[in-house]
C-alpha cells in the first residue's frame, strides 16, 4: 500500500477509524485493568514478577500509545489537515516497541496476558500498515478479457 493510495482512499480512512476505536477501547480496558483489579492481582504475585509484570504493563501501554499516535495521525491526514506525504517522515512514523518477555508473560494472571497480547496483536497489525506506506503501487495489470478484445479488434 503506497503513501498516495493509503492517504486518500476511503477504505483506508474507515480502517484507520476503526482501528483508532479499537486502540481507544483497548486502552481505556488496560488502563482499567492495570488501576484496579491488576494492581490487587499484581499484589498477590512474589516480588520479582511483581517488578516483571510492571515492566510488562509499561511495554504494553506504551504501544498502544505509540498505536494511538500514529493512528491520530493517519485520521490528520485523512481529514486534510496533514498532507498526503507527512506521514513517510521518520519522526510520524510507528517507530519500534520493545518486544513483550514470552516467559513473563506466561506467568501473568490471565487478564493481563490477553490484554498484553491484544495490544501486541494491534500494534503488529497498524506495523504493517506503516510499513506499507513506503511500498510502491502495486503494478496495474490489463485484463485478461480487455486484452482479448484489444487483440481482436486489432485482427479485425
Amino acid at each position: 500500500m503506497n503513501n498516495t493510495a493509503f492517504g486518500g482512499t476511503t477504505l483506508a480512512a474507515r480502517l484507520v477509524d476503526a482501528l483508532y476505536t479499537e486502540a481507544m477501547l483497548l486502552a481505556d480496558e488496560t488502563r482499567g485493568y492495570f488501576d484496579d483489579a491488576g494492581a490487587e492481582e499484581r499484589e498477590a504475585l512474589p516480588p520479582k514478577l511483581r517488578v516483571e509484570f510492571a515492566c510488562e504493563a509499561l511495554k504494553g501501554t506504551t504501544r498502544l500509545m505509540q498505536v494511538i499516535g500514529w493512528l491520530l495521525m493517519r485520521k490528520a491526514v485523512h481529514a486534510g489537515e496533514l498532507p498526503v506525504g507527512a506521514g513517510t517522515s521518520e519522526n510520524r512514523r510507528l517507530g519500534e516497541a520493545p518486544p513483550l518477555d514470552p516467559a513473563v508473560i506466561a506467568r501473568l494472571p490471565q487478564t493481563a496476558r490477553r490484554l498484553l497480547a491484544s495490544g501486541d496483536d494491534l500494534y503488529q497489525r497498524v506495523r504493517r500498515m506503516d510499513e506499507g506506506i513506503d511500498m510502491p503501487p502495486p503494478a496495474v495489470t490489463a485484463s485478461p478479457a480487455l486484452s482479448l478484445l484489444h487483440r481482436l479488434e486489432q485482427s479485425l
